[in-house]
C-alpha cells in the first residue's frame, strides 16, 4: 500500500477530524506567530547579515556567525548566554555537558521527574555497571518519582531538595519512553518554585528536548538556570544538519563550554564548516515548523482515537511537546505503524524499519525516519522500544500536509490487521 492507495473511508474520516481541530490548529498558529516575533526581533537586534553565514575552519576563531547566533538563542530563550555548536553529536551530548556544568564533585544530582531518558542513564550511572561518568566525577544521584497519575510529587520534591547535599536539580520536559505527559512551562515554573523554597542555591537544569516553541515561554523564562536540547529537533527547523545548544546563566554556560572543549578555550573555538546559514535559517523557520509538527500530532491523535487505539495527548488536549504517544498493545501493530510512517516518508520510503540494539537503550528499538537529516526528530518519525505495552512515539513533520498523509496511510495499514 502506498500514499495513493489510501482508502475512501480514511480520506472521509480525515476531513471530519480536520474540521473538529480547526480551533486547536489556530492556537498552534498563534503560538508560532508570537515565537516568530521573538526570533525576528532577535535577528534584527543583533544585525544578522550575509557575513554571519560565512563558515570557519580549523580553530574557528573570529566566527561572527557563531558569536551572533549564541546571542540570538540567549535572547529568544530569555537567557543570559547560550552555546550553539555543531560539535554536539545529539541532544544527550548537550544535556550531559550541561549536567557537568550544574554539578560539582561532592554534589548530589536530584531528578524530580522520575528516571531520566534512557540515553542519559549511563552518563549518570543508573544502568550498566552503575559507574556513569558523573559518578566518576564525584557526583551522587537521587530522584523523586512521579505520582501514580504521572504528576509531579511537590511534597516529595521539597523534602528531597531540602537536603544540603543537593547541588543540582534536573527536570525532563518531555515524556521520553514513558506513559506520563509532557510538562508545560506552568508545571516547570511550579517545580522550580518548590525547589527554590527549600534550596535556593541548587542549580536547576531542564532537558528541553521536543519542547522548544510549543509555548510562548521557555524554562529559562521562569527561573531555570540552564536548558539544553538538540538542533535536529525543534530549534533546527529541519535544516540544521547536526548539533545542540545550551542556554542559561553566563557562568554555567561557560562551565559547559569548558567541559565541551577545555579550560582556557571554552566557547572561543569551534569551526562551523559552512553550516551557519543552515543554523540561522533553521532557527528562523523553527516556530512555523514546530506548529506543523503539532498539527500532525493532533491529527494523529484524532485518527488513532477513531480507529480504537489509546493515544496521548488527546486530539484536543493542550500540548507541551511535539510527541504523540500511541499504545499499540502488540509488537505487530507497532511495527506496522512504523512501517507505514516509513512508506509515507520522502526519503527511504522503500525500506522497512526493523528493531535493533540502538546505542544507549536497554531494549531493542524500532525507528521509522525517512528524513533528509539522519535521525532528525523534527521530521516525521516514529520509534518505540520493543517491550510491553508496545508504545510508539511519533514526532515531527516538516509540513502538516505530508504528515497527515503518512498518518492516514498508517491508519489504513493498521486496520488491515484487525
Amino acid at each position: 500500500m502506498n500514499l495513493t492507495d489510501i482508502s475512501p473511508e480514511i480520506r472521509k474520516l480525515s476531513v471530519e477530524i480536520e474540521n473538529s481541530l480547526r480551533e486547536v490548529y489556530a492556537k498552534f498558529d498563534s503560538v508560532a506567530e508570537n515565537c516568530t516575533l521573538k526570533v525576528m526581533s532577535a535577528f534584527q537586534e543583533f544585525r544578522v547579515s550575509e557575513a554571519c553565514f560565512a563558515g570557519t575552519t580549523g580553530y574557528g576563531y573570529n566566527d561572527l556567525g557563531r558569536y551572533t547566533l549564541d546571542k540570538i538563542y540567549a535572547r529568544v530563550f530569555g537567557a543570559e548566554s547560550a552555546l550553539v555548536r555543531i560539535g554536539f553529536v545529539n541532544g544527550t551530548h548537550a544535556i550531559a555537558t550541561a549536567l557537568f556544568a550544574v554539578c560539582k564533585p561532592g554534589d548530589t544530582l536530584l531528578s524530580v521527574t522520575g528516571s531520566p531518558y534512557d540515553t542519559l542513564q549511563r552518563t549518570i550511572g543508573i544502568t550498566g555497571d552503575g559507574d556513569g561518568s558523573l559518578k566518576f566525577y564525584g557526583v551522587d544521584y537521587a530522584q523523586v518519582d512521579l505520582l501514580p497519575d504521572g504528576e509531579p510529587d511537590f511534597e516529595g520534591i521539597k523534602k528531597a531538595a531540602s537536603d544540603p547535599k543537593i547541588g543540582a536539580v534536573t527536570i525532563q520536559r518531555s515524556r521520553g519512553y514513558a506513559l506520563r505527559r509532557a510538562f508545560g512551562i506552568g508545571d516547570i515554573e511550579k517545580i522550580i518554585k518548590a525547589v527554590r523554597e527549600v534550596n535556593p542555591r541548587a542549580n536547576i537544569l531542564v532537558d528541553n528536548c521536543y519542547g522548544e516553541f510549543t509555548e510562548t515561554r521557555e524554562p529559562t523564562d521562569v527561573g531555570a538556570d540552564l536548558i539544553a536540547g538538540s538542533l535536529i529537533k525543534n530549534p533546527g527547523g529541519g535544516l540544521a544538519p547536526t548539533g545542540g545548544y545550551i542556554a542559561g546563566r553566563t557562568d554555567l554556560v561557560e562551565r559547559a563550554a569548558i567541559r565541551m572543549t577545555t579550560p582556557g578555550i571554552g566557547g572561543e573555538c569551534g569551526s562551523t564548516l559552512g553550516n551557519n546559514r543552515l543554523l540561522y535559517q533553521g532557527f528562523f523557520m523553527a516556530p512555523h515548523i514546530v506548529a506543523q509538527a503539532l498539527k500532525t500530532a493532533a491529527f494523529c491523535a484524532g485518527m488513532m482515537e477513531r480507529i480504537g487505539l489509546k493515544s496521548s495527548p488527546a486530539a484536543h488536549e493542550e500540548r507541551h511537546d511535539i510527541i504523540q504517544m500511541i499504545e499499540f498493545g502488540s509488537a505487530e501493530k507497532l511495527l506496522k505503524f512504523c512501517s507505514a510512517i516509513q512508506k509515507g516518508s520522502p526519503v527511504d520510503s522503500f525500506v522497512t524499519p526493523l528493531p535493533w540494539a540502538m546505542p544507549g537503550y536497554e531494549d531493542e528499538v524500532v525507528m521509522a525516519a525517512g528524513a533528509f537529516i539522519q535521525g532528525s526528530s523534527i521530521e516525521l518519525s516514529c520509534d518505540g522500544p520493543m517491550r510491553e505495552p508496545y508504545l510508539g512515539f511519533m514526532q515531527g513533520g516538516l509540513t502538516y500536509e505530508s504528515g497527515k498523509l503518512s498518518v492516514m496511510l498508517a491508519s489504513d495499514m493498521l486496520q488491515s490487521i484487525d
